[in-house]
């Protein structure tokens, strides 16, 4: 099927004309918040994004050395330029059955960035709003990065034990090739759906994984239907009425559910801590889940359970969570892996 990534005047006056006055509001307002920042989605790969040189770079051969549009002057990309496309659903992979009624699949659907939510060495989120004339959904979308936009830093311990059934791709991956970075940015892509797929369907508070696209993933956006990111775990503060040590003593038992679930599923986080844990509707929900250790395959899977234990168990416990005991939870989990 020919995809076309414009879509032509008239369907998009039909779209104007239908569409519902509250979503026309709401996504007014999303697209507002983004003008505010001057930044957009705008990251090598499907779904609407595209790579731009910088003007001074414009004329140079190695792109490595181009840069986000949100950077570019506005006469190369104005914060109003249109950049609906079509939705990306069609090529992608899918996440786990049945898909959430949210979720929107019509391949008539509309993909439009609103801007950046995070930037960190390996991947970029991004907030994405994917329509159609009645209904919408708001989406994660983490981009990883390639050879051409940056190097990936996670340490090769997390893999081990991890097969790679070509030994040609397993040479370049570990000889940190182009083409090598470029496998690696799509197997740790292809990590964290999985992980996602496996934990959404065992009932643990992630994130619902909508789409894989070679290293991009899309997923539930945790927040408010306004664009607002959910607060990280790190910087979570409880309204002024509520007890802090009761409420975080709720989230500390409702973690422990979560990590008994992926425990059971013989994972473990591998870089568990404060900073990749949102609170979303008095819950703790789990980030960031590339780097999932086998604990029955990789050698020092044991290790990284316990790293995570202690990380996460002594956030908890200067917030005065009395049952926050690092030796306790990493029994628990234990027992929940089958190990003991």
């Amino acid at each position: 099927m020919t995809r076309s990534h414009h879509p032509d005047e008239e369907h998009q006056q039909q779209l104007t004309d239908q569409a519902d006055p509250d979503l026309v509001e709401q996504r007014a307002r999303l697209r507002a918040r983004t003008r505010s920042t001057g930044r957009r989605l705008a990251v090598e790969g499907r779904s609407g994004r595209q790579v731009v040189p910088e003007p001074e770079t414009a004329a140079a051969t190695d792109i490595s050395s181009w840069d986000f549009v949100w950077e570019v002057a506005d006469e190369v990309a104005p914060v109003d330029q249109d950049y609906d496309r079509y939705s990306s659903y069609d090529v992608a992979q899918h996440g786990p059955k049945p898909v959430p009624s949210w979720v929107v699949t019509d391949l008539s659907a509309l993909d439009t960035p609103l801007g950046a939510i995070k930037s960190g060495k390996e991947a970029d989120v991004s907030l994405l709003e994917r329509a159609l004339p009645n209904e919408s959904c708001l989406l994660a979308v983490k981009m990883y990065r390639t050879a051409r936009t940056g190097m990936f830093h996670r340490d090769s311990g997390y893999t081990e034990g991890r097969r790679i059934r070509r030994s040609r791709e397993g040479r370049a991956m570990s000889a940190r090739t182009t083409f090598g970075r470029d496998l690696l940015a799509g197997k740790w892509a292809q990590a964290e759906f999985q992980a996602l797929t496996q934990m959404w369907e065992a009932g643990a508070h992630v994130p619902y994984p909508v789409q894989l696209l070679g290293s991009e993933i899309m997923m539930e956006f945790i927040g408010d239907e306004d664009g607002t990111a959910a607060p990280r775990l790190v910087s979570y503060v409880p309204a002024s009425s509520e007890d802090s040590v009761a409420v975080f003593t709720r989230l500390w038992h409702g973690l422990v559910e979560d990590l008994e679930i992926m425990a059971g599923l013989g994972f473990a986080h591998g870089d568990l801590s404060a900073y990749n844990i949102l609170v979303h509707e008095n819950r703790c929900v789990l980030i960031d889940l590339p780097q999932v250790i086998d604990l029955v395959i990789n050698p020092q899977g044991m290790a990284y359970l316990k790293r995570d234990v202690d990380n996460i168990a002594s956030f908890f416990a200067r917030k005065g969570v009395v049952d926050a005991d690092p030796d306790d939870l990493a029994m628990r989990l234990a027992i929940s892996a089958g190990l003991t």
